[in-house]
């Protein structure tokens, strides 16, 4: 059955289903935030033929995910912002723009890998909007709340060591593996790209250490953009270690691309942080494999890389280039 079949309305009778009965029915969801928290909204838009090809009525040749890998990525995006500012999750709201051409099953594909990754990550669907589109337009907002330690961006100082809390360049393989770019159909990397998984855990952690003082954002946009940003938002610079870690499969797969890929190749949704030496250090001990320390904070302007000024730019860039 496809959505024009279903109409408007028995689409949100479907979609129903996947919120709690006490939030809906209404012009607009109720919600009490928690007494004396900070609230975190966050908003991220995925379009297919820019960020997923998926659906039967896509123009590409290659289908990147599922429906259900849609509906998780989708909410992950949103919940790495939540843990990139310090925040636990509580709800979302989506907005979908959806062709009527469109099967019905895969809708509810999506939705079912929703909320997959809210019953293990937290949070509700409070609703959300659904127009006609001639492309699948998912819009999700989330809301999160902050218990202690905010994370900024703009908060870095020299001598502040930088952690980032897992491995890179494995999402850009995975997508480089679906699209026929390589050959190498390597399974975990292929889940990174298809089932990112929000660092909320590292969240209490901070917490427990008891620092003051944090900066830090995700790596969504590359690892180093997400180093360069911060700099620029702290009026600092950045030396970068030589000895840093690349996953040992990436540099033996695809030696010529791997260190492009762990720099640039974006959408791996790790967190990239800053913070003083000894707790930087107790950290990453903490959460383990393959969280390490890539470099410290310096006074000036420039990220360096051993002798090397390290580009901000170099993944992709919405209006710089077509998919």
């Amino acid at each position: 059955m496809r959505l024009k079949d279903l109409g408007e309305a028995g689409l949100l009778n479907l979609l129903h289903q996947f919120c709690p009965a006490e939030l809906i029915g209404d012009d607009a969801a109720l919600f009490t935030p928690p007494a004396g928290r900070e609230l975190v909204i966050t908003t991220d838009v995925l379009v297919e033929g820019v960020h997923f090809s998926s659906s039967p009525l896509s123009s590409l040749p290659y289908p990147t995910m599922s429906a259900a890998d849609v509906g998780w990525r989708a909410v992950a995006a949103n919940y790495s912002d939540l843990a990139a500012m310090g925040a636990q999750p509580l709800g979302i709201t989506v907005g979908l723009g959806l062709p009527p051409e469109l099967p019905v099953e895969w809708v509810q594909q999506m939705y079912a890998g929703m909320a997959e990754l809210l019953r293990i990550y937290g949070g509700v669907i409070w609703g959300g909007d659904v127009v006609r589109s001639t492309v699948i337009v998912i819009s999700i907002t989330a809301v999160g709340c902050i218990n202690s330690c905010i994370i900024k961006r703009s908060v870095a100082e020299p001598g502040d060591w930088i952690v980032v809390t897992g491995d890179h360049g494995l999402s850009r393989a995975g997508l480089a593996a679906l699209t026929g770019e390589v050959e190498p159909k390597i399974p975990e990397f292929i889940t990174a790209h298809q089932r990112p998984r929000p660092r909320l855990d590292v969240v209490p952690v901070l917490q427990s250490l008891g620092v003051s003082r944090v900066a830090g954002m995700d790596s969504s946009d590359g690892l180093a953009d997400a180093v360069a940003q911060i700099c620029r938002a702290s009026g600092v610079g950045a030396v970068l270690r030589h000895e840093i870690t690349v996953h040992p499969l990436l540099k033996a797969e695809f030696p010529q691309q791997a260190w492009e890929w762990f720099w640039y190749g974006g959408e791996d949704f790790e967190l990239v942080l800053t913070l003083p030496p000894e707790p930087a250090q107790t950290l990453v001990q903490r959460l383990g494999h393959p969280a390490q320390v890539i470099g410290e904070i310096i006074a000036g302007d420039q990220v360096f890389w051993g002798e090397t000024v390290l580009p901000a730019r170099g993944g992709f860039q919405h209006f710089d280039s077509p998919i």
